[in-house]
């Protein structure tokens, strides 16, 4: 199954740049990212007709840790998302996907996968905190396996 990773984020707001981050790691070893930054809809003009999407951002959340990572697919993201977890772009990334969805039939029966790592701190800085940045390596190994039949070395 082909994988497309969206890596989003704004590295120059602390926290919000560790799905860019995690994304790096991963094009790194080969995997197809694409840095979509705060900007959804650049989705539409990368999009080569993979079957999976996975998603990396930060999110704000009072429920979880600052570090945890959360995991939900298929219509939980849509739904889980909204109901209790906000990421920092929350509105235009997941209702941006959303619309695109409804708009581009290439895109309507895409697997998605979102990977969200808690934030502590979502504020002027190019630094993650000691939390966000400890959960890097993991975040990037649950993409790897959610994304493990389509490695390219």
């Amino acid at each position: 199954m082909s994988t497309l990773i969206l890596a989003l984020g704004n590295e120059l707001m602390k926290d919000d740049g560790v799905g860019l981050k995690v994304g790096r790691l991963l094009a790194e070893k080969g995997y197809n990212v694409i840095e979509v930054g705060t900007d959804i809809f650049r989705l539409q003009s990368h999009y080569n007709g993979e079957e999976r999407l996975i998603i990396i951002d930060a999110i704000l959340s009072e429920r979880f840790k600052a570090g945890e990572i959360i995991h939900v697919s298929g219509d939980e993201v849509f739904e889980k998302l909204k109901a209790e977890i906000r990421s920092a772009h929350f509105m235009g990334a997941i209702e941006g996907l959303k619309l695109l969805m409804a708009l581009d039939e290439r895109l309507a029966n895409v697997e998605i996968h979102f990977i969200g790592v808690v934030a502590k701190e979502i504020d002027l800085g190019m630094e993650l905190s000691e939390e966000v940045k400890k959960a890097l390596p993991k975040a990037a190994e649950l993409v790897e396996e959610l994304a493990k039949n389509e490695f390219h070395s």
